[in-house]
C-alpha cells in the first residue's frame, strides 16, 4: 500500500471514530448523574481543544491531517513535552464529550487511545526515515500524548 493510500485509510478511520463519539453523544442515553460529569467533560474538552490548537499553531505550514510528514520534526511549543500533542488533545476532547453527554460515547472515545498509539508508531517510523534527528528526539521526549503518562 502506498503512503498516500495508507494516509487516506488512517484519516478515514480517525474521522469514523470521532463521528461515532459525536453520534453516540447526541443520540445515546445521557448519564444519570449529569452535572459533575458535565463539568469534568467540558473541562477536558476545553483542555484538549487548547492542546490541539497549540500543537497545530506550532506546526504551522507543516500541519497536515495525514501521518506522512511535511517537514522535519519540531522541538518547540508542546513538542518539547510530548511527541503528538494533537492526538493527546483529540483523546481529551473525545473523552470530555463522552463524559459530558453519554456513556455510550465512551466506547469510541476510548477506542481512540489504541488507534492513536498505532497511528503514532506509524507516523514515527515515517519521521525517522525522513528526519535523521528524529531518533534522538525519541530518546529526549519519551511521552507520546501526555507528559509522564502515555
Amino acid at each position: 500500500m502506498s503512503w498516500a493510500n495508507a494516509d487516506r485509510v488512517w484519516v478515514s478511520s480517525q474521522i469514523l471514530l470521532m463521528a461515532l463519539v459525536v453520534v453516540a453523544a447526541v443520540f445515546g442515553p445521557h448519564w444519570p448523574v449529569g452535572l459533575v460529569l458535565a463539568i469534568v467533560g467540558v473541562a477536558l474538552t476545553i483542555v484538549g481543544g487548547l492542546a490541539m490548537l497549540w500543537g497545530g499553531r506550532t506546526l504551522g505550514r507543516s500541519l497536515t491531517i495525514y501521518p506522512s510528514p511535511r517537514g522535519s520534526h519540531l522541538e518547540r511549543g508542546p513538542y518539547r513535552f510530548v511527541r503528538h500533542p494533537i492526538y493527546g488533545g483529540g483523546i481529551l476532547v473525545a473523552l470530555g464529550v463522552a463524559l459530558a453527554s453519554s456513556p455510550v460515547a465512551l466506547a469510541p472515545a476510548l477506542a481512540l487511545v489504541p488507534f492513536f498509539l498505532v497511528k503514532a508508531r506509524y507516523e514515527e517510523r515515517l519521521l525517522a526515515q525522513a528526519d535523521h534527528g528524529y531518533a534522538e528526539y525519541l530518546v529526549r521526549v519519551r511521552s507520546r500524548f501526555f507528559p509522564g503518562l502515555l
